[in-house]
């Protein structure tokens, strides 16, 4: 694994695990987002928790490449349904940035992962 990876894989886990911990808690600005895409502070609060189990499985990758993969597979399956909603929503590019963005860290992450 390389020192890249393993930079990516802790980044990452900070931002999924502050999001996720974020929506767990349903801070103010969390409710907030929830009621603009539609979804109940339960369903977000779920949402949040998948998010911090991709947090935990990227720093298990570090051990465990497989998991690490299997834990970016999973964040690319909630971005790409993060966008989705923007979309259908009818949001503009601003609004689901934040999603592509990240999509684009996850996969360089396994994209790295993969070539190690």
């Amino acid at each position: 694994m390389t020192l890249a990876t393993i930079v990516l894989a802790i980044l990452l886990a900070l931002i999924f695990a502050a999001l996720g911990g974020a929506k767990i808690k349903s801070v103010p600005a969390m409710r907030e987002l929830a009621a603009e895409a539609g979804f109940s502070t339960a369903a977000y609060r779920r949402i949040g928790l998948l998010e911090v189990a991709a947090a935990l499985g990227l720093l298990l990758g570090l051990l465990q490449p497989l998991i690490g993969a299997s834990a970016g597979v999973g964040l690319l399956l909630l971005l790409g349904g993060a966008v989705v909603v923007h979309v259908r929503k009818g949001d503009g590019p601003r609004k689901y940035a934040p999603a592509l963005a990240c999509a684009a860290l996850v996969a360089v992450y396994l994209t790295l992962l993969g070539s190690a």
